[in-house]
């Protein structure tokens, strides 16, 4: 039975209804070698953002993916702190960011190392924490993958497919996500486990079918970043044409910030809830439509 894995432990699909599958609690944008990178009061942290957790709660969402990985500023105890004050699931990734937002650890890591240490958070746990990875998550270069980057995404697919957890990528143009899909299967990572993050930035819309039919899930993840009826258009047309079942909506908002004073102003999660899905209605989007691009596609996306 597939289950996805969270802060909280493994939740099944009758335990969860609406999923947001791209948002962040902790973000550091400053890369890894600048004093002060990642650290933060855990108190200070859950003040600031239980409130935000509180508030889709109240919406009916039942669960978050938090795309904050490896290179700026994962913190799942911080994640687990939360959770545990929100009382509500978390999902964190193990993996690694693009440059130039790698460790130095990462780039003289062998491939088999990397692998081995994605495995060993999705199967054994996160630091000390004891919480299990329940993904992994990538990026790669908008002009192309880097030679440090194919290396991570190769390690990537092998720990893939030993765990099945999936792996997205913040991979901004299309041609790029094909090279990083030929990188997948040429490793034996079926396209199915492969997330293309921030599709909506590839304005070719035949590359969004093009990564379909090949099997990945596409995702626009603006929500409440862009205007309502731009999206609405854009989802609209993904569900005209057949590509509903592989499609991810959420917003890429949040978050503390610890290179912020206070860690800053968070964005809240609820425009989806409040403002899209009934756009969405109203455009003559299904009920069973938005079931499955806010309940069905997520958890299928994320469970092994």
């Amino acid at each position: 039975m597939k289950q996805i894995y969270t802060t909280l432990g493994p939740k099944r699909r009758e335990e969860l209804g609406m999923i947001l599958p791209h948002e962040h609690v902790f973000v550091d944008l400053r890369t890894p070698d600048q004093p002060g990178y990642g650290e933060a009061e855990i108190a200070e942290v859950v003040a600031l953002m239980v409130p935000q957790i509180e508030a889709i709660k109240r919406q009916g969402v039942t669960l978050l993916v938090e795309c904050t990985t490896g290179g700026v500023g994962r913190r799942a105890d911080i994640d687990l702190a939360v959770s545990k004050a929100a009382d509500f699931p978390i999902v964190v990734p193990t993996g690694n960011y693009r440059e130039p937002w790698i460790p130095a650890w990462i780039a003289e890591a062998s491939e088999s190392d990397l692998e081995q240490w994605m495995v060993s958070e999705l199967t054994e746990g996160m630091e000390d924490t004891g919480v299990l990875a329940g993904w992994i998550k990538l990026s790669a270069g908008d002009d192309g993958i880097t030679p440090l980057e194919a290396r991570i995404l190769r390690a990537a697919a092998r720990a893939s497919v030993r765990t099945n957890a999936v792996i997205g990528s913040h991979t901004i143009r299309g041609r790029v996500v094909m090279d990083q899909l030929d990188i997948l299967q040429s490793e034996g990572c079926a396209a199915e486990r492969f997330i293309s993050i921030h599709t909506q930035e590839e304005k070719d819309f035949g590359l969004h079918r093009a990564l379909v039919e090949r099997g990945a899930w596409i995702e626009y993840d603006h929500v409440g970043r862009a205007p309502d009826q731009e999206l609405v258009a854009m989802i609209m047309r993904a569900l005209e044409t057949g590509l509903g079942e592989h499609l991810l909506i959420s917003h890429d908002l949040g978050w503390y910030d610890p290179a912020q004073p206070g860690g800053g102003i968070p964005r809240p999660y609820t425009h989806l809830v409040e403002n899209l899905l009934p756009a969405l209605t109203n455009a003559g989007a299904s009920q069973d439509a938005i079931r499955q691009l806010t309940e069905i596609n997520p958890f299928e996306a994320f469970a092994r």
